[in-house]
């Protein structure tokens, strides 16, 4: 039988290849690593950790802690490594980097049906292919994923807005409608009055940015995104620069007819309503001052954060004009990608999308229609979101309770609707593992 091919030996790569070894499927991973360097790289092992050493919570009333239970139920040899190797952390799973990496390369290295080749893989081989080069794609593989994709251009400068949780909205101290009842109601509005609006804009302009890196400067040292202003750098302009931009209030008017003096606009971000983004914020703050401004905003005020506003670059592609829930492309169902590419955040993240694209370049290899994960689970969820949202506004996602279905009955206390979610989804998923 041919081997199917894994391009990159990262988190989601190498998940990716264990995936499709451990359905009997020979499996050739490319890793053009210690032959050709990255910036941020130090070693060849595989999986290496180039950012932090933690992959985030384990506690399973958070998304993330609920994706690791959910890939340990499916057999993910990043957890099992990160289980082998695992330090204190208080209730974040973190490992020692150096002996994580090595783990995930013996358990690889050791495996039959997996032929590691320590090259750069310039072009896409024929037959079955797992892209999962990640966020450090060399030049080469950019290009043909540029053309695989149309994309004008693979690296993209991530201007995002933050995005909360609708469950945690103040809906009472806010209305819905669109400007000058121009089409449906389709926004949330964030009213201020004048006090509201002038502590809220002092604070934005006198908060605390988050550092840019070397490569996220020009040759005059100005930031590559400089066409897409944040929203505190509009706010450094005057006092009212908000008002006659992002914030401005004209064409509103509250359940009483009034026009607010100033109003912040909340978009659905899925079609649930479980998730908004706060329109034209995209922004430079730190994550902790972020949240410290916004809530200032009277209807925010409780706002739960899914994922904070980022200004840097990035590497990914516009998912939902190419991919479906199973990471396999539409018009080329041969290829299957993974990884931060995805548009999808984090460690666990990228290791999940690995493992369901290795799982259904295994399954197409044998004749089986993809696996689509039922979305009451997290994977099923993210996935659904990278396949789903809308190609017009994508932006990268992590797991987040607000992907998930609504629970029914509704659960009120926050905790307990947190646990809900988590039992729910763990109990889907054993079915659903068992059956298939």
């Amino acid at each position: 039988m041919a081997a199917v091919t894994v391009i990159g030996g990262g988190l989601a790569g190498s998940e990716a290849a264990w995936q499709i070894a451990r359905r009997g499927l020979p499996v050739r991973l490319y890793e053009m690593r210690p032959a050709v360097t990255t910036p941020a790289h130090q070693t060849g092992d595989l999986a290496e950790l180039v950012c932090s050493n933690s992959l985030g919570s384990y506690l399973e009333t958070t998304g993330g802690g609920l994706l690791k239970r959910e890939l340990e139920l499916m057999g993910s040899v990043i957890m099992n490594a990160a289980a082998k190797t695992r330090v204190p952390a208080g209730s974040a799973l973190a490992v020692d980097r150096q002996l994580f990496a090595a783990e995930v390369t013996r358990l690889l290295e050791a495996e039959p049906l997996i032929e590691i080749v320590r090259e750069e893989c310039r072009e896409i081989p024929e037959g079955i292919v797992v892209i999962a080069s990640g966020p450090l794609t060399s030049p080469s593989l950019s290009g043909v994923l540029q053309r695989l994709t149309e994309a004008e251009n693979l690296y993209f400068y991530d201007a995002a807005a933050p995005i909360v949780l609708g469950e945690s909205i103040r809906y009472d101290l806010g209305f819905w409608g669109a400007r000058y009842g121009k089409g449906s109601a389709d926004y949330f509005n964030c009213p201020m009055n004048k006090e509201e609006y002038l502590a809220f804009w002092q604070a934005l302009v006198s908060a605390e940015l988050a550092p840019l890196h070397e490569h996220e400067l020009d040759e005059k040292g100005l930031p590559v995104f400089e066409g897409c202003l944040p929203v505190e750098v509009i706010a450094k302009r005057g006092e009212d620069a908000l008002r006659y931009g992002p914030f401005r209030p004209v064409g509103l008017t509250d359940q009483e007819g009034r026009r607010p003096y100033a109003v912040l606009q909340l978009r659905r971000e899925n079609t649930e309503a479980t998730l908004f983004n706060l329109v034209g914020c995209q922004t430079r703050l730190k994550w902790g001052e972020q949240k410290r401004v916004f809530q200032l905003i009277p209807a925010l005020q409780e706002a739960e954060f899914v994922r904070y506003g980022v200004m840097h670059r990035n590497t990914f592609i516009n998912s939902p004009r190419v991919l479906n829930a199973g990471f396999q492309f539409r018009e080329e169902p041969r290829l299957f990608l993974a990884g931060q590419i995805t548009g999808v955040e984090g460690y666990v993240e990228s290791t999940a999308s690995g493992l369901l694209a290795g799982l259904n370049a295994a399954r197409f290899a044998q004749g089986q229609d993809p696996l689509v994960l039922p979305r009451e689970t997290m994977l099923g969820s993210l996935a659904h979101y990278i396949a789903t949202a809308d190609p017009r506004h994508f932006q990268p996602m992590n797991a987040n309770f607000g992907i998930l279905p609504p629970l029914d009955p509704p659960v009120r206390s926050k905790q307990e609707r947190k646990v809900a979610y988590s039992a729910r989804s763990m109990r889907v998923l054993a079915d659903f593992w068992k059956a298939v």
